[in-house]
Protein backbone atom coordinates (compact mmCIF):
# COMPACT_ATOMS: atom_id res chain seq x y z
CA UNK A 1 0.00 0.00 0.00
CA UNK A 2 1.23 3.51 -0.77
CA UNK A 3 1.96 5.15 2.54
CA UNK A 4 -0.12 8.19 3.38
CA UNK A 5 2.09 11.25 3.25
CA UNK A 6 2.70 13.51 6.26
CA UNK A 7 0.94 11.30 8.77
CA UNK A 8 -0.01 13.22 11.95
CA UNK A 9 1.46 16.38 10.45
CA UNK A 10 1.19 19.85 11.89
CA UNK A 11 -0.86 22.39 9.97
CA UNK A 12 0.62 22.70 6.47
CA UNK A 13 3.08 25.50 5.86
CA UNK A 14 3.28 27.33 2.54
CA UNK A 15 5.42 25.55 0.00
CA UNK A 16 8.75 27.01 -0.94
CA UNK A 17 8.28 29.90 -3.32
CA UNK A 18 4.61 30.33 -2.49
CA UNK A 19 5.17 33.48 -0.46
CA UNK A 20 6.57 35.25 -3.49
CA UNK A 21 3.12 35.41 -5.02
CA UNK A 22 1.25 38.63 -4.35
CA UNK A 23 -1.98 36.95 -3.20
CA UNK A 24 -0.16 35.26 -0.32
CA UNK A 25 0.44 38.66 1.26
CA UNK A 26 -3.28 38.89 2.11
CA UNK A 27 -3.86 38.73 5.84
CA UNK A 28 -7.11 37.60 7.47
CA UNK A 29 -6.60 37.85 11.25
CA UNK A 30 -10.37 37.91 11.89
CA UNK A 31 -10.99 34.58 10.21
CA UNK A 32 -11.09 31.44 12.40
CA UNK A 33 -8.24 28.99 12.79
CA UNK A 34 -9.50 25.72 11.37
CA UNK A 35 -8.72 22.59 13.36
CA UNK A 36 -7.20 20.87 10.33
CA UNK A 37 -5.67 18.07 12.40
CA UNK A 38 -9.13 17.09 13.63
CA UNK A 39 -11.25 17.56 10.48
CA UNK A 40 -11.35 14.70 7.98
CA UNK A 41 -9.39 15.38 4.84
CA UNK A 42 -12.00 15.10 2.10
CA UNK A 43 -14.20 17.79 3.61
CA UNK A 44 -12.06 20.93 3.28
CA UNK A 45 -9.07 19.71 1.26
CA UNK A 46 -10.81 17.37 -1.16
CA UNK A 47 -9.06 14.13 -2.13
CA UNK A 48 -8.97 15.01 -5.86
CA UNK A 49 -7.75 11.55 -6.83
CA UNK A 50 -8.05 9.69 -10.13
CA UNK A 51 -9.34 6.56 -8.39
CA UNK A 52 -11.90 6.32 -5.63
CA UNK A 53 -13.93 3.52 -4.07
CA UNK A 54 -16.97 3.53 -1.81
CA UNK A 55 -17.39 0.74 0.74
CA UNK A 56 -20.58 0.37 2.80
CA UNK A 57 -20.95 -1.64 5.98
CA UNK A 58 -23.77 -2.71 8.25
CA UNK A 59 -23.02 -2.73 11.97
CA UNK A 60 -24.25 -6.07 13.32
CA UNK A 61 -22.54 -6.09 16.73
CA UNK A 62 -21.87 -2.56 18.04
CA UNK A 63 -19.46 -3.61 20.80
CA UNK A 64 -17.33 -5.70 18.45
CA UNK A 65 -17.50 -2.99 15.80
CA UNK A 66 -16.16 -0.37 18.20
CA UNK A 67 -13.05 -2.45 18.82
CA UNK A 68 -12.59 -2.93 15.08
CA UNK A 69 -13.19 0.79 14.40
CA UNK A 70 -10.48 1.70 16.89
CA UNK A 71 -8.01 -0.25 14.75
CA UNK A 72 -8.93 1.87 11.70
CA UNK A 73 -8.71 5.39 13.13
CA UNK A 74 -5.01 5.86 12.39
CA UNK A 75 -5.76 5.28 8.71
CA UNK A 76 -8.24 8.18 8.52
CA UNK A 77 -6.68 11.10 6.64
CA UNK A 78 -6.91 14.58 8.15
CA UNK A 79 -7.43 17.92 6.45
CA UNK A 80 -3.89 18.85 7.46
CA UNK A 81 -2.43 15.95 5.52
CA UNK A 82 -4.63 16.33 2.47
CA UNK A 83 -4.15 20.10 2.16
CA UNK A 84 -0.39 19.76 2.50
CA UNK A 85 -0.27 16.97 -0.08
CA UNK A 86 -2.49 18.84 -2.54
CA UNK A 87 -0.18 21.83 -2.36
CA UNK A 88 2.85 19.62 -2.86
CA UNK A 89 1.19 17.82 -5.79
CA UNK A 90 0.27 21.10 -7.50
CA UNK A 91 3.71 22.60 -6.96
CA UNK A 92 5.45 19.48 -8.30
CA UNK A 93 3.20 19.36 -11.35
CA UNK A 94 3.79 23.01 -12.15
CA UNK A 95 7.54 22.70 -11.70
CA UNK A 96 8.01 19.45 -13.67
CA UNK A 97 5.16 19.85 -16.13
CA UNK A 98 3.74 16.39 -15.46
CA UNK A 99 1.80 14.37 -12.90
CA UNK A 100 2.77 11.24 -11.03
CA UNK A 101 5.83 12.57 -9.24
CA UNK A 102 4.14 12.29 -5.83
CA UNK A 103 1.20 10.15 -4.82
CA UNK A 104 -0.85 9.17 -1.79
CA UNK A 105 -3.76 7.00 -0.73
CA UNK A 106 -6.42 8.43 1.57
CA UNK A 107 -9.27 7.00 3.66
CA UNK A 108 -12.23 8.81 5.25
CA UNK A 109 -15.29 7.52 7.06
CA UNK A 110 -18.90 8.59 7.65
CA UNK A 111 -21.93 7.16 9.47
CA UNK A 112 -25.65 7.17 8.81
CA UNK A 113 -28.00 8.23 11.59
CA UNK A 114 -29.00 4.61 12.11
CA UNK A 115 -25.32 3.70 12.35
CA UNK A 116 -24.64 6.41 14.92
CA UNK A 117 -27.58 5.24 17.03
CA UNK A 118 -25.85 1.88 17.34
CA UNK A 119 -22.66 3.53 18.62
CA UNK A 120 -23.80 6.35 20.91
CA UNK A 121 -26.84 7.04 23.07
CA UNK A 122 -27.10 10.74 22.18
CA UNK A 123 -27.48 10.44 18.40
CA UNK A 124 -31.07 11.69 18.68
CA UNK A 125 -29.65 15.10 19.58
CA UNK A 126 -28.73 15.72 15.94
CA UNK A 127 -31.05 18.49 14.79
CA UNK A 128 -31.21 17.94 11.00
CA UNK A 129 -34.50 16.16 10.38
CA UNK A 130 -33.48 15.06 6.88
CA UNK A 131 -30.30 13.43 8.17
CA UNK A 132 -32.28 11.51 10.76
CA UNK A 133 -34.92 10.40 8.25
CA UNK A 134 -32.35 9.25 5.67
CA UNK A 135 -32.24 9.75 1.92
CA UNK A 136 -34.50 6.80 1.05
CA UNK A 137 -37.28 8.23 3.20
CA UNK A 138 -36.82 11.64 1.56
CA UNK A 139 -36.71 10.34 -2.02
CA UNK A 140 -40.32 11.22 -2.80
CA UNK A 141 -39.73 14.81 -1.64
CA UNK A 142 -36.84 15.01 -4.11
CA UNK A 143 -39.09 13.82 -6.98
CA UNK A 144 -37.12 10.57 -7.30
CA UNK A 145 -39.10 7.76 -8.95
CA UNK A 146 -40.92 5.91 -6.13
CA UNK A 147 -43.48 3.15 -5.82
CA UNK A 148 -47.05 3.62 -4.65
CA UNK A 149 -45.82 3.61 -1.05
CA UNK A 150 -43.23 6.32 -1.66
CA UNK A 151 -40.24 3.98 -1.61
CA UNK A 152 -37.47 4.60 -4.16
CA UNK A 153 -37.45 2.42 -7.26
CA UNK A 154 -34.39 0.79 -8.82
CA UNK A 155 -31.88 1.54 -6.07
CA UNK A 156 -28.84 -0.71 -5.73
CA UNK A 157 -27.52 0.82 -2.49
CA UNK A 158 -29.23 2.53 0.42
CA UNK A 159 -32.76 1.53 -0.56
CA UNK A 160 -35.34 -0.39 1.49
CA UNK A 161 -34.55 -3.62 -0.36
CA UNK A 162 -30.76 -3.25 -0.18
CA UNK A 163 -28.41 -4.00 2.69
CA UNK A 164 -28.14 -1.43 5.45
CA UNK A 165 -25.58 1.34 5.02
CA UNK A 166 -24.52 2.24 8.55
CA UNK A 167 -20.97 3.11 7.58
CA UNK A 168 -19.38 4.58 4.47
CA UNK A 169 -15.67 4.36 3.74
CA UNK A 170 -14.23 6.58 1.02
CA UNK A 171 -10.90 5.28 -0.27
CA UNK A 172 -9.03 7.37 -2.86
CA UNK A 173 -5.64 7.12 -4.53
CA UNK A 174 -3.49 8.42 -7.38
CA UNK A 175 -2.81 4.82 -8.41
CA UNK A 176 -5.42 2.08 -8.86
CA UNK A 177 -3.09 -0.65 -7.60
CA UNK A 178 -2.57 1.33 -4.39
CA UNK A 179 -6.31 1.90 -4.13
CA UNK A 180 -7.09 -1.80 -4.39
CA UNK A 181 -4.40 -2.68 -1.86
CA UNK A 182 -5.95 -0.33 0.66
CA UNK A 183 -9.45 -1.62 -0.13
CA UNK A 184 -8.18 -5.18 0.37
CA UNK A 185 -6.68 -4.24 3.71
CA UNK A 186 -10.02 -2.92 4.94
CA UNK A 187 -12.05 -5.81 3.51
CA UNK A 188 -9.73 -8.41 5.01
CA UNK A 189 -9.91 -6.73 8.39
CA UNK A 190 -13.71 -6.77 8.26
CA UNK A 191 -13.81 -10.46 7.39
CA UNK A 192 -10.86 -11.67 9.48
CA UNK A 193 -10.17 -9.13 12.22
CA UNK A 194 -7.40 -9.75 14.72
CA UNK A 195 -6.71 -7.52 17.71
CA UNK A 196 -3.36 -6.08 18.72
CA UNK A 197 -2.37 -9.38 20.32
CA UNK A 198 -3.14 -11.42 17.21
CA UNK A 199 -6.35 -12.88 18.60
CA UNK A 200 -9.11 -13.55 16.06
CA UNK A 201 -12.10 -11.30 16.66
CA UNK A 202 -15.34 -10.38 14.97
CA UNK A 203 -15.37 -6.96 13.33
CA UNK A 204 -19.04 -6.65 14.19
CA UNK A 205 -19.79 -5.56 10.64
CA UNK A 206 -20.68 -6.98 7.27
CA UNK A 207 -20.05 -5.61 3.78
CA UNK A 208 -23.24 -4.49 2.01
CA UNK A 209 -22.00 -2.64 -1.08
CA UNK A 210 -18.78 -1.75 -2.86
CA UNK A 211 -18.16 0.21 -6.04
CA UNK A 212 -15.22 1.90 -7.71
CA UNK A 213 -15.21 5.28 -9.40
CA UNK A 214 -12.49 6.84 -11.51
CA UNK A 215 -11.52 9.94 -13.40
CA UNK A 216 -12.39 9.28 -17.04
CA UNK A 217 -9.47 8.61 -19.42
CA UNK A 218 -8.29 11.26 -21.93
CA UNK A 219 -9.72 13.18 -23.67
CA UNK A 220 -12.48 13.15 -21.04
CA UNK A 221 -10.22 13.55 -17.99
CA UNK A 222 -11.98 15.76 -15.44
CA UNK A 223 -15.30 15.40 -17.30
CA UNK A 224 -18.51 13.55 -16.49
CA UNK A 225 -20.02 10.97 -18.83
CA UNK A 226 -22.09 13.45 -20.86
CA UNK A 227 -18.78 15.05 -21.85
CA UNK A 228 -18.65 18.20 -19.75
CA UNK A 229 -15.92 19.39 -17.40
CA UNK A 230 -17.15 18.78 -13.86
CA UNK A 231 -16.55 20.35 -10.45
CA UNK A 232 -15.58 23.72 -11.91
CA UNK A 233 -17.31 26.05 -9.46
CA UNK A 234 -16.52 25.34 -5.81
CA UNK A 235 -17.01 27.77 -2.91
CA UNK A 236 -14.01 29.50 -1.41
CA UNK A 237 -13.77 28.95 2.35
CA UNK A 238 -12.72 31.54 4.89
CA UNK A 239 -10.35 30.42 7.61
CA UNK A 240 -6.72 29.92 8.48
CA UNK A 241 -4.75 26.71 8.82
CA UNK A 242 -2.40 28.07 11.49
CA UNK A 243 -1.89 31.00 13.86
CA UNK A 244 -0.26 32.91 11.00
CA UNK A 245 -2.95 35.31 9.66
CA UNK A 246 -1.58 34.82 6.14
CA UNK A 247 -1.91 31.03 6.22
CA UNK A 248 -5.30 30.83 4.52
CA UNK A 249 -7.22 27.72 3.51
CA UNK A 250 -8.35 29.44 0.31
CA UNK A 251 -5.61 31.69 -1.13
CA UNK A 252 -6.80 35.14 -2.16
CA UNK A 253 -6.00 35.32 -5.86
CA UNK A 254 -8.24 38.17 -6.98
CA UNK A 255 -6.56 41.54 -6.37
CA UNK A 256 -9.80 43.26 -7.42
CA UNK A 257 -11.93 41.62 -4.73
CA UNK A 258 -10.62 40.63 -1.27
CA UNK A 259 -13.85 38.69 -0.65
CA UNK A 260 -12.99 36.10 -3.30
CA UNK A 261 -10.42 33.33 -3.65
CA UNK A 262 -9.98 32.92 -7.38
CA UNK A 263 -11.83 35.53 -9.49
CA UNK A 264 -15.54 34.76 -9.22
CA UNK A 265 -15.08 32.39 -6.25
CA UNK A 266 -16.93 34.02 -3.36
CA UNK A 267 -15.55 33.29 0.10
CA UNK A 268 -17.95 31.71 2.58
CA UNK A 269 -17.64 31.22 6.31
CA UNK A 270 -16.61 27.65 7.18
CA UNK A 271 -19.68 26.93 9.29
CA UNK A 272 -21.54 26.32 6.03
CA UNK A 273 -19.54 23.10 5.70
CA UNK A 274 -18.02 22.20 9.10
CA UNK A 275 -19.67 22.37 12.51
CA UNK A 276 -18.20 24.55 15.23
CA UNK A 277 -17.47 27.64 13.12
CA UNK A 278 -19.35 30.75 12.01
CA UNK A 279 -21.67 30.29 9.03
CA UNK A 280 -23.25 32.73 6.56
CA UNK A 281 -25.75 35.20 8.04
CA UNK A 282 -28.93 34.68 6.06
CA UNK A 283 -30.21 38.09 7.22
CA UNK A 284 -27.17 40.12 6.11
CA UNK A 285 -27.69 42.99 3.69
CA UNK A 286 -24.48 42.43 1.71
CA UNK A 287 -22.36 39.36 1.01
CA UNK A 288 -19.11 40.98 2.13
CA UNK A 289 -20.65 41.57 5.57
CA UNK A 290 -22.38 38.23 6.11
CA UNK A 291 -20.57 36.59 9.03
CA UNK A 292 -23.07 34.53 10.98
CA UNK A 293 -23.09 32.59 14.23
CA UNK A 294 -21.25 29.42 15.23
CA UNK A 295 -23.24 26.51 13.86
CA UNK A 296 -23.99 23.37 15.90
CA UNK A 297 -25.29 19.96 14.92
CA UNK A 298 -26.87 19.60 18.35
CA UNK A 299 -23.95 17.79 20.06
CA UNK A 300 -20.62 19.22 21.16
CA UNK A 301 -18.69 16.23 19.82
CA UNK A 302 -20.06 16.89 16.31
CA UNK A 303 -17.84 19.97 15.99
CA UNK A 304 -15.24 19.64 13.22
CA UNK A 305 -17.61 17.21 11.52
CA UNK A 306 -19.85 17.58 8.47
CA UNK A 307 -22.92 16.03 6.86
CA UNK A 308 -22.20 14.05 3.71
CA UNK A 309 -24.78 13.41 0.99
CA UNK A 310 -24.16 10.49 -1.35
CA UNK A 311 -26.20 10.05 -4.53
CA UNK A 312 -25.57 7.29 -7.06
CA UNK A 313 -26.73 8.87 -10.31
CA UNK A 314 -26.94 6.72 -13.43
CA UNK A 315 -26.48 8.66 -16.68
CA UNK A 316 -28.21 7.61 -19.91
CA UNK A 317 -25.57 9.04 -22.24
CA UNK A 318 -27.12 7.83 -25.48
CA UNK A 319 -30.56 9.30 -24.80
CA UNK A 320 -29.04 12.64 -23.75
CA UNK A 321 -26.86 12.81 -26.83
CA UNK A 322 -29.79 11.74 -29.02
CA UNK A 323 -31.84 14.62 -27.59
CA UNK A 324 -29.02 17.07 -28.32
CA UNK A 325 -28.65 15.78 -31.86
CA UNK A 326 -32.36 15.82 -32.67
CA UNK A 327 -32.83 19.27 -31.14
CA UNK A 328 -29.88 20.65 -33.05
CA UNK A 329 -31.30 19.33 -36.31
CA UNK A 330 -34.66 20.97 -35.59
CA UNK A 331 -33.04 24.30 -34.71
CA UNK A 332 -30.44 24.23 -37.50
CA UNK A 333 -27.53 24.40 -35.11
CA UNK A 334 -24.79 22.24 -33.58
CA UNK A 335 -25.48 19.61 -30.87
CA UNK A 336 -22.57 20.90 -28.78
CA UNK A 337 -24.18 24.32 -28.75
CA UNK A 338 -27.46 22.86 -27.50
CA UNK A 339 -25.54 21.04 -24.77
CA UNK A 340 -23.74 24.23 -23.76
CA UNK A 341 -27.04 26.04 -23.36
CA UNK A 342 -28.48 23.25 -21.21
CA UNK A 343 -25.38 23.07 -19.02
CA UNK A 344 -24.32 26.73 -18.99
CA UNK A 345 -20.79 25.73 -19.95
CA UNK A 346 -19.07 24.26 -22.99
CA UNK A 347 -17.31 20.88 -22.73
CA UNK A 348 -14.05 22.68 -21.85
CA UNK A 349 -15.72 24.37 -18.89
CA UNK A 350 -15.87 27.77 -20.59
CA UNK A 351 -19.03 29.56 -19.38
CA UNK A 352 -21.60 30.57 -21.97
CA UNK A 353 -21.98 33.91 -20.19
CA UNK A 354 -18.51 34.80 -21.46
CA UNK A 355 -18.49 32.85 -24.72
CA UNK A 356 -22.10 32.21 -25.75
CA UNK A 357 -21.75 30.84 -29.28
CA UNK A 358 -18.56 28.78 -29.38
CA UNK A 359 -16.26 26.94 -27.03
CA UNK A 360 -13.09 28.62 -25.80
CA UNK A 361 -10.82 25.90 -24.32
CA UNK A 362 -8.20 28.40 -23.19
CA UNK A 363 -10.86 30.10 -21.08
CA UNK A 364 -12.25 26.81 -19.86
CA UNK A 365 -8.83 25.61 -18.72
CA UNK A 366 -8.06 28.83 -16.82
CA UNK A 367 -9.38 28.46 -13.29
CA UNK A 368 -8.65 32.13 -12.67
CA UNK A 369 -11.06 33.05 -15.48
CA UNK A 370 -13.66 30.33 -15.98
CA UNK A 371 -15.70 31.50 -12.97
CA UNK A 372 -15.14 35.22 -13.43
CA UNK A 373 -18.70 36.24 -14.26
CA UNK A 374 -22.06 37.06 -12.71
CA UNK A 375 -25.63 36.76 -13.97
CA UNK A 376 -27.32 39.98 -12.90
CA UNK A 377 -26.50 43.00 -15.07
CA UNK A 378 -26.05 43.15 -18.82
CA UNK A 379 -23.19 43.74 -21.22
CA UNK A 380 -24.06 45.74 -24.36
CA UNK A 381 -25.74 43.61 -27.02
CA UNK A 382 -26.07 44.03 -30.76
CA UNK A 383 -29.35 43.26 -32.50
CA UNK A 384 -30.66 41.65 -29.30
CA UNK A 385 -27.89 39.10 -29.29
CA UNK A 386 -24.40 38.64 -27.89
CA UNK A 387 -21.21 37.67 -29.65
CA UNK A 388 -18.16 36.06 -28.09
CA UNK A 389 -16.14 38.65 -26.28
CA UNK A 390 -14.49 36.52 -23.57
CA UNK A 391 -13.77 39.70 -21.63
CA UNK A 392 -14.80 40.04 -17.98
CA UNK A 393 -16.84 41.18 -16.30
CA UNK A 394 -19.65 39.47 -18.14
CA UNK A 395 -23.24 39.33 -17.00
CA UNK A 396 -26.52 38.08 -18.37
CA UNK A 397 -29.68 39.28 -16.61
CA UNK A 398 -31.72 38.53 -19.74
CA UNK A 399 -30.84 34.83 -19.91
CA UNK A 400 -29.70 35.18 -23.53
CA UNK A 401 -26.15 33.98 -22.99
CA UNK A 402 -26.85 31.44 -20.26
CA UNK A 403 -30.52 30.40 -20.15
CA UNK A 404 -32.30 30.68 -16.82
CA UNK A 405 -32.77 26.90 -16.95
CA UNK A 406 -29.10 26.01 -17.51
CA UNK A 407 -27.83 23.49 -14.97
CA UNK A 408 -25.08 25.77 -13.66
CA UNK A 409 -27.52 28.67 -13.28
CA UNK A 410 -30.28 26.64 -11.65
CA UNK A 411 -27.98 25.07 -9.07
CA UNK A 412 -25.93 28.21 -8.38
CA UNK A 413 -27.73 31.42 -9.42
CA UNK A 414 -24.88 33.65 -8.19
CA UNK A 415 -26.27 37.21 -8.04
CA UNK A 416 -29.50 36.48 -9.93
CA UNK A 417 -32.67 37.83 -8.39
CA UNK A 418 -34.29 35.04 -6.39
CA UNK A 419 -37.26 34.72 -4.01
CA UNK A 420 -34.69 35.10 -1.23
CA UNK A 421 -34.14 38.71 -2.29
CA UNK A 422 -37.40 39.79 -0.72
CA UNK A 423 -38.99 41.31 -3.81
CA UNK A 424 -38.36 44.37 -5.98
CA UNK A 425 -36.38 47.16 -4.38
CA UNK A 426 -32.86 48.52 -3.93
CA UNK A 427 -31.81 45.61 -1.70
CA UNK A 428 -33.16 42.77 -3.86
CA UNK A 429 -29.95 41.89 -5.73
CA UNK A 430 -27.68 42.02 -2.67
CA UNK A 431 -30.15 40.10 -0.53
CA UNK A 432 -30.61 37.50 -3.25
CA UNK A 433 -26.87 36.85 -3.38
CA UNK A 434 -26.63 36.68 0.41
CA UNK A 435 -29.33 34.02 0.64
CA UNK A 436 -28.02 32.09 -2.37
CA UNK A 437 -24.68 31.61 -0.62
CA UNK A 438 -26.39 29.84 2.30
CA UNK A 439 -27.26 26.94 -0.03
CA UNK A 440 -23.82 26.01 -1.33
CA UNK A 441 -22.20 22.55 -1.30
CA UNK A 442 -18.64 21.22 -1.24
CA UNK A 443 -18.85 18.66 -4.05
CA UNK A 444 -16.50 15.67 -4.11
CA UNK A 445 -18.03 13.49 -6.84
CA UNK A 446 -16.37 11.14 -9.32
CA UNK A 447 -17.67 9.14 -12.33
CA UNK A 448 -18.27 5.40 -12.21
CA UNK A 449 -18.60 2.96 -15.08
CA UNK A 450 -16.96 2.76 -18.53
CA UNK A 451 -16.86 5.59 -21.04
CA UNK A 452 -19.63 5.60 -23.63
CA UNK A 453 -18.71 5.60 -27.35
CA UNK A 454 -21.54 8.09 -27.90
CA UNK A 455 -20.99 11.80 -28.66
CA UNK A 456 -23.49 14.64 -29.22
CA UNK A 457 -22.65 14.65 -32.92
CA UNK A 458 -22.81 10.86 -33.21
CA UNK A 459 -25.17 9.33 -30.63
CA UNK A 460 -24.45 5.63 -30.16
CA UNK A 461 -26.46 3.21 -28.07
CA UNK A 462 -24.71 0.44 -26.16
CA UNK A 463 -25.64 -2.99 -27.62
CA UNK A 464 -26.22 -4.18 -24.05
CA UNK A 465 -27.09 -2.29 -20.89
CA UNK A 466 -24.08 -0.49 -19.36
CA UNK A 467 -24.29 1.09 -15.91
CA UNK A 468 -22.37 4.38 -15.83
CA UNK A 469 -22.86 7.63 -14.01
CA UNK A 470 -21.69 9.75 -11.12
CA UNK A 471 -20.97 9.12 -7.46
CA UNK A 472 -22.27 12.46 -6.23
CA UNK A 473 -20.76 13.35 -2.85
CA UNK A 474 -21.23 16.69 -1.10
CA UNK A 475 -20.44 18.10 2.35
CA UNK A 476 -22.56 20.67 4.23
CA UNK A 477 -23.89 21.53 7.69
CA UNK A 478 -27.59 21.46 6.76
CA UNK A 479 -28.94 18.79 4.45
CA UNK A 480 -32.33 20.52 4.57
CA UNK A 481 -31.07 23.98 3.64
CA UNK A 482 -28.27 22.99 1.29
CA UNK A 483 -28.59 19.77 -0.72
CA UNK A 484 -32.36 19.37 -0.40
CA UNK A 485 -33.02 23.07 -0.89
CA UNK A 486 -31.03 23.19 -4.13
CA UNK A 487 -32.74 20.03 -5.38
CA UNK A 488 -36.32 20.85 -4.41
CA UNK A 489 -36.59 24.61 -4.78
CA UNK A 490 -34.13 25.26 -7.59
CA UNK A 491 -33.37 22.25 -9.81
CA UNK A 492 -36.82 20.61 -9.63
CA UNK A 493 -38.78 23.86 -9.57
CA UNK A 494 -39.96 24.89 -13.07
CA UNK A 495 -40.74 28.43 -11.88
CA UNK A 496 -37.28 29.15 -10.44
CA UNK A 497 -36.13 31.86 -10.63
CA UNK A 498 -39.20 33.87 -11.50
CA UNK A 499 -37.82 37.16 -10.10
CA UNK A 500 -34.80 36.87 -12.44
CA UNK A 501 -36.89 36.10 -15.53
CA UNK A 502 -39.54 38.75 -14.92
CA UNK A 503 -39.54 41.33 -17.74
CA UNK A 504 -37.80 38.84 -20.05
CA UNK A 505 -40.82 36.94 -21.36
CA UNK A 506 -40.82 35.07 -24.65
CA UNK A 507 -44.17 35.00 -26.46
CA UNK A 508 -45.81 35.94 -23.20
CA UNK A 509 -44.11 33.17 -21.20
CA UNK A 510 -41.35 33.37 -18.64
CA UNK A 511 -38.35 31.48 -20.14
CA UNK A 512 -38.03 29.09 -17.21
CA UNK A 513 -38.35 25.36 -16.61
CA UNK A 514 -36.73 22.39 -14.90
CA UNK A 515 -32.99 21.97 -14.65
CA UNK A 516 -32.60 19.86 -17.83
CA UNK A 517 -29.78 17.76 -16.37
CA UNK A 518 -30.75 16.81 -12.81
CA UNK A 519 -34.22 18.34 -12.49
CA UNK A 520 -37.05 15.85 -11.96
CA UNK A 521 -40.79 16.06 -12.58
CA UNK A 522 -43.09 15.91 -9.60
CA UNK A 523 -44.91 13.03 -11.33
CA UNK A 524 -42.72 10.43 -9.66
CA UNK A 525 -45.19 7.63 -8.94
CA UNK A 526 -45.35 4.52 -11.20
CA UNK A 527 -46.39 5.40 -14.77
CA UNK A 528 -46.12 9.10 -13.95
CA UNK A 529 -45.37 11.57 -16.75
CA UNK A 530 -41.67 12.47 -16.39
CA UNK A 531 -41.80 15.10 -19.13
CA UNK A 532 -39.87 18.29 -18.42
CA UNK A 533 -39.97 21.61 -20.32
CA UNK A 534 -37.45 24.43 -20.50
CA UNK A 535 -36.52 27.44 -22.64
CA UNK A 536 -33.17 27.93 -24.40
CA UNK A 537 -31.77 30.81 -26.45
CA UNK A 538 -29.03 30.28 -29.03
CA UNK A 539 -27.85 31.22 -32.48
CA UNK A 540 -28.50 28.97 -35.46
CA UNK A 541 -26.08 28.18 -38.31
CA UNK A 542 -27.31 31.27 -40.19
CA UNK A 543 -26.26 33.45 -37.24
CA UNK A 544 -29.86 34.17 -36.33
CA UNK A 545 -31.02 34.19 -32.69
CA UNK A 546 -33.50 31.46 -31.77
CA UNK A 547 -35.54 31.12 -28.58
CA UNK A 548 -37.33 27.82 -28.15
CA UNK A 549 -39.23 25.89 -25.50
CA UNK A 550 -37.89 22.33 -25.48
CA UNK A 551 -39.49 19.17 -24.13
CA UNK A 552 -37.52 16.31 -22.58
CA UNK A 553 -39.74 13.21 -22.57
CA UNK A 554 -37.65 11.26 -20.04
CA UNK A 555 -34.91 11.52 -17.44
CA UNK A 556 -31.26 11.33 -18.48
CA UNK A 557 -29.99 11.21 -14.89
CA UNK A 558 -31.60 8.52 -12.75
CA UNK A 559 -31.05 8.13 -8.98
CA UNK A 560 -30.09 4.54 -8.19
CA UNK A 561 -29.01 4.80 -4.58
CA UNK A 562 -27.58 6.95 -1.88
CA UNK A 563 -27.66 7.98 1.74
CA UNK A 564 -27.24 10.76 4.27
CA UNK A 565 -24.15 10.47 6.47
CA UNK A 566 -22.16 12.32 9.10
CA UNK A 567 -18.36 12.55 8.82
CA UNK A 568 -17.12 12.97 12.41
CA UNK A 569 -13.91 14.53 13.60
CA UNK A 570 -10.90 12.45 14.56
CA UNK A 571 -11.49 13.28 18.22
CA UNK A 572 -15.14 12.17 17.97
CA UNK A 573 -13.98 8.83 16.59
CA UNK A 574 -11.51 8.38 19.43
CA UNK A 575 -13.50 9.80 22.34
CA UNK A 576 -17.13 9.01 21.53
CA UNK A 577 -17.77 6.45 18.82
CA UNK A 578 -15.47 3.71 20.10
CA UNK A 579 -16.37 4.11 23.77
Amino acid sequence: MTQQIIREATAPAPLEGQQTKAFCAVSAPDEPILNVNNIQGNILGGFNKDYQALLFLEIENPNAFKQWLESQINFIATASEVIAFNRLFKSSRQRQGREGTVKATWVNIAFSFEGLKKLTKDADSFTDASFKAGLAARAANLNDPVDKDGKPIGWVVGGPNNGKVDVLFIIASDDRTDLLEEVSRILESVVAFTDGKGNAKSSGARITFFEEGANLPPPLSGHEHFGNLDGVSQPGIRGRVSENPKELLTPRQNPENPNQGKPGQDLLWPGEFVFGYEDQNNDALKLEDSKGKVVSAGLHWANDGSYLVFRRLRQDVYKFHEFLNNTAANLDTDPQKVSAKLIGRWPSGAPTVRTPEKDAPTLGNDDNANNDFEFNGDDPSKDDFFKNDVVPPSADATGLRCPFIAHTRKTYPRNDKTPGGGGPGPKEIDRSEVTTQTHRLLRRGIPYGPVSPSTPNNPLEDPNFVDRGLHFLAYQTSIEDQFEFVTRFWANNPTFSEPAATNHKVDGKLPLGHDPIIGQSENNKPNGDRTRKFFVHLEDDQNKPVTKELTAPEDWVIPTGGGYFFAPSISALKEVLIK
